[in-house]
């Protein structure tokens, strides 16, 4: 006696249809949430943070983009004292350029070091735009990091500032392999006139390019100035000394001719030949008035120099405070 078959049931036009739609819905979904990866996982770590004031108001000084400035929250930036930075960063090469903070990556953080001195204001601006510069390279695609890499990289053959050039050659030594990445973040925030395409690219991250470069020459000003009104110094006193050199070996000269007519003088006296000391007397005392004259001259060149060389120290001296409010520890050691 035959089994009977199992019918097999079928499903209606309509139900297929469904589970078609369902499978390419989802498959879509998958493929919307990898190329969106970056997006939902910013949207993550920023669906409850609110930016603290002081870090608000550098975003808004440094004018940046929506995008950037979600780039900038992303990374929880914060403006810590001295010992928070040290330990933030002490693990991180020290930028060689005019910023003093650091980044590190897969959004652990951008750390700025809270500079106080007013005449340092634009510090922080400019260490946190060079950080989220950072933050911004490292999000690159492939494609894109090679274009920037090649412009960056050709217009460095064409800069002139010494300083940007001292700059990036210390880098060559210090961090051979993050070179572009810092050009990248140096070119961004202080180099006033950029190629078109790099200007072009930067207008994604700054609407206003200017506002960061801005504080950045404010900034370097205050040692810019200062070491060039201590070369000017150096010069002039190249300047006084020899000219005080000449004067002094002059009045070398001078007295060595004082003190042999004062001696022939004397000899005439002596010898009672009064008529020939007679006759040397007004000549002798020219001779003296010349040489007080030429001595109260070199003292007066003296002043100068010493007047100058204060001015100069007094110089220094404001460099080496600053240098030193920039420094970490020292400003931990004062506080």
């Amino acid at each position: 006696m035959r089994q009977p078959k199992n019918k097999q049931k079928y499903q209606s036009g309509s139900s297929k249809l469904v589970s078609l739609v369902v499978t390419v819905l989802v498959l879509s979904l998958c493929i919307v949430a990898a190329i969106n990866k970056q997006n939902i996982r910013d949207w993550w770590v920023l669906r409850n943070y609110q930016a603290p004031a002081n870090i608000s108001t550098i975003a808004d000084e440094i004018a940046l983009t929506d995008n950037s400035r979600k780039v900038f929250y992303v990374n929880k930036p914060e403006i810590t004292n001295s010992q928070a930075f040290t330990q933030a960063c002490q693990s991180k090469a020290q930028e060689k350029t005019i910023v003093l903070g650091c980044y590190h990556g897969n959004q652990f953080g951008i750390f700025i070091l809270d500079v106080t001195d007013p005449r340092l204001q634009g510090v922080e601006q400019v260490t946190a735009g060079h950080e989220l510069l950072h933050a911004a390279y490292d999000r690159l695609t492939s494609s894109e990091r090679s274009r920037i890499d090649k412009l960056l990289s050709d217009y460095y053959l064409t800069i002139k500032d010494q300083r940007i050039i001292e700059t990036i050659e210390a880098y060559k030594q210090s961090e051979p392999n993050d070179l572009v990445n810092e050009m990248h973040s140096i070119f961004g925030t202080e180099i006033p006139n950029l190629p078109p395409e790099l200007e072009q690219y930067y207008s994604k991250y700054f609407k206003d390019r200017s506002a960061i470069v801005g504080f950045s020459q404010k900034y370097q000003s205050e040692f810019t100035n200062r070491k060039n009104k201590i070369a000017s110094a150096d010069s002039q006193l190249a300047v006084y000394k020899k000219q005080i050199d000449s004067q002094e070996n002059g009045l070398q000269q001078q007295l060595a001719t004082i003190d042999a007519q004062e001696a022939q003088m004397n000899q005439l006296k002596a010898s009672g030949n009064y008529e020939s000391y007679n006759a040397m007397v007004t000549p002798y005392n020219n001779l003296i008035y010349s040489y007080n004259a030429k001595i109260n001259s070199l003292q007066r060149l003296i002043d100068k120099h010493n007047n100058l060389v204060n001015e100069r120290n007094a110089i220094v001296l404001e460099e080496s405070q600053l240098i030193q409010n920039l420094q970490p520890q020292a400003k931990r050691i004062n506080n």
